[in-house]
């Protein structure tokens, strides 16, 4: 049986076939639209939220877990499935207070069950960033390693972790609350295309391009500067309704870059209330071994 548990948010945009394969568990975010109270990925899937997405004159607002949602997840793993640890990763807490619920959470379970370790940990980034974390430590858990081993790696790659992204505009950031430092691009955006990162778990600027292509040629020359053309990395290809965009971004990288391991995630609908429609980018780390 398997002793640590691993627990995330459906932020994280790991794909259904990952999530099941390594026994991964999700917390829902909230979505609001109108009078409407949606679950992300359970009471909305992306296929029919970003087709009204495209079509909405007001943006439905975001709310995280609260403690209650993570408390409930882990008591059901260690009464259900006998977790002795549990290591819960969670989006920014600068842009989302999923870390911040999940921590209120932590003393409430322990009053319940105080022989259960738990590690609550802030990833200071987002999306499949915040995914690779997740998986890497799903299959250490899975490979039989217990936590502090697993929380000591996920704290490892919190500072390589790198998201790269561009969108047809910044609006949906900026109507959302999100946009960050990247804020000061919003006057220069006629007939260009954005490219924003994450920073200390901030949106920050990175530039701004011509075309959708060269602001992907942006991307793949900002991760080859970082990790060398040798470099070893895990890319995991981010999207928002972008099916046929994103397999010539994920050829142009793979065509210059060392992906020992690469594959395609579409952002949940929480995410996608903030990226907008047509959004690409990636998410990687540098691997050594």
């Amino acid at each position: 049986m398997q002793k640590v548990a691993v627990v995330t948010d459906s932020c994280a945009s790991i794909p259904e076939k990952l999530l099941a394969g390594l026994n991964i568990h999700t917390v829902a975010y909230y979505i609001h639209r109108g009078q409407e109270v949606l679950r992300d990925l359970v009471t909305i899937q992306r296929d029919e939220f970003i087709r009204w997405l495209m079509t909405a004159t007001v943006l439905p607002t975001t709310a995280s877990p609260g403690p209650g949602d993570y408390l409930s997840t882990y008591e059901r793993l260690i009464e259900e499935e006998g977790a002795e640890e549990i290591i819960s990763i969670h989006m920014t807490s600068k842009g989302s207070g999923a870390y911040q619920a999940a921590m209120a959470a932590r003393p409430m379970l322990l009053e319940k069950f105080p022989k259960v370790r738990i590690d609550i940990i802030d990833t200071l980034n987002v999306s499949m960033c915040q995914g690779w974390m997740v998986i890497e430590a799903a299959r250490m858990a899975l490979a039989g390693l217990r936590l502090s081993a697993i929380s000591e790696q996920v704290r490892n790659m919190i500072p390589i972790a790198r998201m790269l992204q561009t969108a047809d505009t910044l609006k949906y950031l900026y109507m959302g609350g999100r946009i960050g430092k990247a804020q000061r691009l919003l006057g220069t955006l006629l007939n260009v295309k954005p490219v924003v990162g994450m920073e200390d778990g901030v949106i920050v600027p990175l530039g701004v391009a011509r075309s959708q292509k060269r602001a992907w040629q942006m991307m793949v020359d900002m991760v080859e500067a970082a990790v060398g053309k040798m470099g070893r990395i895990r890319i995991s290809f981010v999207h928002a309704g972008a099916h046929e965009e994103i397999q010539k971004l994920k050829a142009m990288a793979e065509e210059r870059l060392n992906c020992v391991e690469s594959l395609i995630a579409e952002l949940s609908p929480a995410l996608m209330v903030h990226s907008g429609p047509g959004t690409t980018g990636l998410c990687y780390y540098p691997v050594s071994e």
